[in-house]
């Protein structure tokens, strides 16, 4: 049976990819950080499948100890500071995370076995201000957030040590991907939250920033299985995994108040309190290495996404459950 080790395992990709590895039959662990507050309801339905164990990737001790002593196949670091808006707020702890944090995990594998596979998740955000469309592998980085910035040290130092170590070492350049599991925070599901609320009479407005940002959104269980296939390859390689699709954050609004027979101009205020100090623009990436090299390609549309995380919504607080 082989094992992995996910990073970030209760968050909307972890919880994606542990499901996708219990699947194929893999012996899962999952580090999680302690904390005051206890957030496994990502991983509620597959908890007794998984082991979790504590560890943190601003701790490299913690991270050689699980390691040694659960001895991984793969290690899939999905933790970060992943919050872009955040990321201007605490620009310094994102960069600990998000970039260190790759080092230290990155340094113990290389201390403990090698032959570890490893896969670190990139992001679009790397590209930010874009100087090509569509981005590919090989499109320069030019980040316009702390986030960003933090990504492509992470994105980097991989490559380093794939190159200094010979190691098994790749990264997954991935779009936006979303979901029903998706945090309140990011404007996807903050926005398939609202037109839940207003639907249901729970309120009246939804407050947003710039609604002309495009966006390559993709849903996350798709992309998931493209991470693991990273993994199965003979060579280590970087990845773009996106739809080759973009749609602004006003199509979202169309077609998910759409779906519930509303329309979105009487009920979005712009609100600058959400503009971000440095806006990326377009994002839009080019999938096509992926579906040469591993023959991934996305499931969901945009429109059926967008219409599953309403759904989603409307059932959670139908049920009366606090949202998460």
């Amino acid at each position: 049976m082989p094992k992995a080790l996910i990073t970030g395992i209760t968050g909307q990709d972890g919880s994606y990819l542990a499901e996708f590895l219990l699947e194929k039959g893999y012996d899962v662990i999952g580090m999680v950080r302690r904390t005051s507050t206890i957030n496994f309801h990502r991983i509620s339905p597959i908890q007794d499948q998984v082991t979790l164990v504590p560890g943190d990737l601003c701790d490299q001790v913690s991270m050689i100890h699980l390691l040694e002593e659960h001895r991984p196949d793969e290690v899939y670091n999905l933790a970060a500071q992943s919050f872009v808006q955040t990321s201007w707020n605490q620009p310094v702890f994102t960069g600990d995370v998000t970039a260190l944090g790759v080092t230290r995990l990155l340094d113990a594998i290389r201390f403990v076995d090698p032959k570890i596979r490893f896969y670190q998740a990139s992001s679009s955000e790397m590209f930010g201000k874009v100087v090509e469309v569509p981005q590919r592998e090989t499109t320069p980085f030019y980040p316009r957030s702390p986030y960003g910035v933090a990504k492509v040290y992470g994105h980097w130092i991989t490559i380093n040590y794939r190159e200094s170590y010979d190691m098994h070492a790749t990264s997954g350049i991935l779009f936006n991907h979303e979901s029903p599991r998706r945090g309140l925070e990011f404007v996807t599901r903050k926005i398939t939250h609202h037109v839940a609320k207003i639907k249901l009479g729970l309120t009246h407005e939804i407050r947003l920033g710039n609604l002309d940002a495009r966006r390559d959104w993709g849903y996350a269980g798709d992309y998931v299985k493209a991470m693991w296939l990273m993994l199965q390859q003979d060579q280590p390689d970087d990845f773009v995994i996106a739809t080759g699709e973009t749609h602004s954050v006003e199509e979202f609004l169309e077609v998910a108040f759409g779906h519930v027979n509303l329309d979105w101009h009487d009920y979005v205020v712009q609100d600058e309190r959400f503009m971000r100090p440095a806006e990326v623009d377009l994002l839009v990436g080019d999938p096509s290495k992926a579906g040469r090299k591993l023959g991934w390609e996305p499931a969901v549309s945009f429109e059926q996404l967008v219409k599953m995380m309403v759904d989603a919504d409307i059932k959670l607080l139908e049920a009366g459950r606090v949202a998460v």
